[in-house]
């Protein structure tokens, strides 16, 4: 009696965790362009369609789901003509959910309010071969692709593709949020470029803060990550730098870069025709306290344009 006692409160608490841990009503799923450009049919290495995906918990218990190493046993891309009609997915996503394998993944816990994001390239999912509006969302599988138990669906956004003879080399050109324009380095001196990223910095225009950054020199500066680059195709790599970007921009590495000073003044400014070093102070508020730091940024000129491929920070105290 008593083993059957046992035996019966066990599969009650499997049971109750199953129900559990399917139960995904307070996960958020939002999704919005990541570096916006401009679109044109295929070109998907030379001109992606960057997503933003973020996951959040909007409940008040903790929150878990897999999420795939390979995403395409985590999520699809839904697109849609005017019409109303799907775009197909690609030939590779095809054969990888038509193949048995293994699939590889991390259980990710999300406690009330957090949020988890990651970015995705929409033309790696779906096949587009014509110019036109198209509207387009995510599917999320909390419990991966093969399972299908749970699909929650995010928000949905337009996307216009753009006919390809239009293309003149400005497929990686970031738009302004605010305004639509396209953004544009220009001829600026060493030290306009580093005050125009500071600025930036302060305003969290994140697309204007790159604008000026170098970043697989960057990315480079570190030995590990170098090592990993180095070892990656060409379309990884792109990933990578994309990845490192979004990190950048949620504070989540490299704080020192993307410190959020309250106010800076340019020191000094040495420059040759290729090379240069901009010096500036910077302060940065506390509850109780104000922190100065001179900020020394490295500088290179392409074709016209400097950019800041590195920088040091030296600790002068508190005020």
């Amino acid at each position: 009696m008593k083993r059957l006692l046992i035996f019966i409160i066990s599969i009650l608490t499997i049971f109750a965790q199953s129900i559990i841990a399917e139960d995904f009503s307070t996960a958020d799923v939002t999704v919005k362009f990541y570096n916006k450009t401009l679109y044109y049919p295929e070109l998907v290495k030379d001109n992606p369609i960057w997503v933003h995906i973020t996951i959040a918990n909007r409940g008040t218990n903790t929150l878990r789901f897999k999420l795939a190493d390979d995403r395409n046993f985590s999520l699809d891309f839904n697109v849609f003509t005017p019409q109303n009609k799907k775009l197909t997915q690609t030939d590779s996503i095809v054969r990888k959910r038509t193949t048995n394998q293994t699939v590889y993944f991390r259980e990710i816990a999300l406690e009330p309010g957090e949020e988890y994001s990651f970015i995705e390239n929409l033309k790696e999912y779906i096949v587009i071969n014509n110019p036109a509006m198209y509207y387009f969302e995510v599917n999320f599988y909390p419990e991966l692709y093969k399972s299908k138990m749970t699909k929650i669906v995010s928000n949905r956004l337009s996307l216009e593709i753009k006919p390809s003879t239009d293309v003149v080399g400005s497929t990686k050109l970031a738009i302004e949020s605010d305004t639509g324009s396209i953004l544009q380095p220009e001829n600026l001196s060493p030290d306009n470029v580093v005050y125009q990223t500071i600025v930036a910095r302060q305003k969290s225009l994140w697309d204007q803060f790159f604008l000026y950054i170098d970043i697989e020199e960057m990315y480079l500066r570190d030995p590990i990550r170098a090592r990993k680059y180095r070892n990656e195709s060409a379309l990884s790599r792109t990933q990578l730098l994309q990845n490192y970007k979004l990190d950048l921009s949620q504070s989540m590495l490299d704080n020192d870069i993307i410190a959020l000073p309250s106010k800076f003044e340019i020191e000094k400014t040495v420059y040759t025709k290729l090379e240069g070093t901009v010096t500036v102070l910077e302060w940065f508020n506390y509850t109780n306290f104000t922190e100065k730091k001179r900020y020394t940024y490295y500088l290179k000129q392409r074709d016209g344009i400097w950019k800041i491929y590195d920088y040091t920070v030296d600790n002068l105290g508190t005020e």
